[in-house]
Parts: C-alpha cells; sequence; structure tokens
C-alpha cells in the first residue's frame, strides 16, 4: 500500500500572492457656507447628507489616499492625503457650517486642493468639488484655478447640490425659537460645468440625497484603482515520506522470511 501511494506522486502545495495596486490620489472638496444649512434633502440639511454620503464612499475605496477640503468665505486642509479611512470619517462627522467665516470660496477651495496634489506621484489625481453656491469670495477666480489643475493633469468633478426652486434655512429667534427664511437656488451651474470640461472631469447636479448618493457611485466606478494578482504555486514532492518505509517493511519481510525458515 506504501508502494501503491509513493507511485501516486502525492504532493504538498504553497502558494503566494504578489499583490501590486496602483492607488489614485483623491481631495474631497466640501461646501460648508451657510446655505448648506437649507433643508432641502429631507429630513436632513444638505450638509448632512453630504457628509453621508461621502462617508459611504470612503467605505468603497481601497489603496488610495483621500484628503478633505472645506471653504466657505475662505479654505482649509481639514485633512491631508491618508488612507486612514476610519479617521478621515471621523473629521466629517465634525464638519459644521459656521467653522469658517461665510461666503463662498471655490475658486480659493479648488487651488488649496490643487496644490495639495502638485507633488503627489499617483497614476491619478482628482479632485470632487461640491458646492451649492457661487463664487463669491477669495481671491482666486474658479477658472483660473480650472485651468492650474489642467496644467498638472488633476481631473475635476464638480457637483452642484441643492433643488432649483431654493429652500428653507433655519435661524434661531430669540423669541420663537427655530423659525425657517427662504432661500433662492444660486449654482453657478455654467462654472461648474466650465471647470470640469476644461480639466477632463463631469458635472453632476444634485437635487436629493439619493442622486447625490448616485454621483459618487459612478464617479467611484469611474475611478477605479488597478490591482493586479499575481500567484505562486511551490510544490513539493512527498513519494520519499511513503517510499522509505517501504523499503524497510520490504527488507524486514526478507529477513524474517529468511530467518524463520531456518528455525526448526
Amino acid at each position: 500500500m506504501l508502494i501503491i501511494i509513493a507511485l501516486a506522486r502525492p504532493q504538498s502545495t504553497q502558494s503566494n500572492e504578489k499583490i501590486v495596486s496602483e492607488g489614485i490620489d483623491i481631495l474631497l472638496v466640501l461646501d460648508i457656507s451657510e446655505s448648506m444649512n437649507a433643508e432641502d434633502f429631507e429630513p436632513e440639511s444638505r450638509l448632512q447628507a453630504a457628509k453621508s454620503v461621502i462617508r459611504s464612499f470612503l467605505k468603497n475605496r481601497q489603496n488610495d489616499r483621500i484628503g478633505l477640503v472645506i471653504f466657505s468665505g475662505q479654505s482649509a486642509v481639514l485633512c491631508p492625503l491618508t488612507t486612514d479611512y476610519l479617521m478621515l470619517a471621523k473629521l466629517i462627522r465634525k464638519v459644521e457650517v459656521g467653522i469658517i467665516e461665510d461666503g463662498t470660496a471655490i475658486g480659493m477651495a479648488l487651488a488649496h486642493a490643487i496644490n495639495r496634489l502638485r507633488h503627489s506621484k499617483a497614476k491619478s489625481r482628482v479632485v470632487i468639488l461640491l458646492t451649492d453656491g457661487a463664487n463669491n469670495a477669495g481671491e482666486i477666480d474658479p477658472i483660473t484655478a480650472a485651468n492650474a489643475a489642467k496644467a498638472i493633469g488633476v481631473k475635476v468633478y464638480t457637483i452642484g447640490m441643492g433643488k432649483d426652486k431654493g429652500a428653507l434655512i433655519p435661524y434661531y429667534d430669540p423669541i420663537f425659537g427655530k423659525r425657517y427664511r427662504p432661500i433662492h437656488a444660486c449654482i453657478d451651474e455654467e462654472s461648474l460645468k466650465q471647470i470640469a470640461r476644461i480639466t477632463d472631469g463631469h458635472y453632476f447636479r444634485a437635487t436629493n440625497e439619493y442622486k447625490l448618493a448616485d454621483i459618487y457611485k459612478e464617479i467611484n466606478q469611474l475611478e477605479t484603482t488597478k490591482i493586479e494578482t499575481t500567484e505562486f504555486i511551490l510544490y513539493k514532492e512527498l513519494a520519499s515520506y511513503f517510499m522509505l518505509p517501504a523499503t524497510i517493511l520490504l527488507i524486514l519481510k526478507i529477513i524474517l522470511v529468511a530467518t524463520l525458515r531456518k528455525i526448526p
């Protein structure tokens, strides 16, 4: 039986995988101006809906470095490029309207993001810019920033957020408490479309949270991370482990047969 097993050439295998991945550098640029408190993304405000969708977007990324720039009247890098998505998601939860002076400095925010990507060695560099307004602050025009992005190979996806007919924004009255006042849609769609066109990106319009989620899913599919897997399999012959005891047993058999025949 041992000889039969040895002739069957049993083998053990050991496999190793070599994974080669090419990540993407992505900067999320998020508008936190006062109008982002508008409650037309029922039951949430625009900002809360955006934060929720962006956190879901992070769950679908792998091997990419992602950072966050926030802006209103000024812009600031809240999180540099990182692969620590859990930490980034926690920072996004804490973003609120009012932590920066009010306004909409789209050009400054875009320029800030581009500067962060300028020295990146990633195969693809992307900005996802979300706003519900028009540029009215900062020293840099959005189109100038878009041309700078094109010059260094940064692609910009722009998202205009808000319903066409405007929305209600809450405010607090010292006597009556929480009250609402209407705001009108003031998205500069032409500028957002031009930014996307100049940088070979896309412009999207989100009028509810479901549409916004679909937009980030589409961007997720457009900007996929390349992962190559190479598998190495090592084979080890096990026949000798069966042939050796078979040979020993065969020798013992020959000795015993010869010995027993001589015993009277």
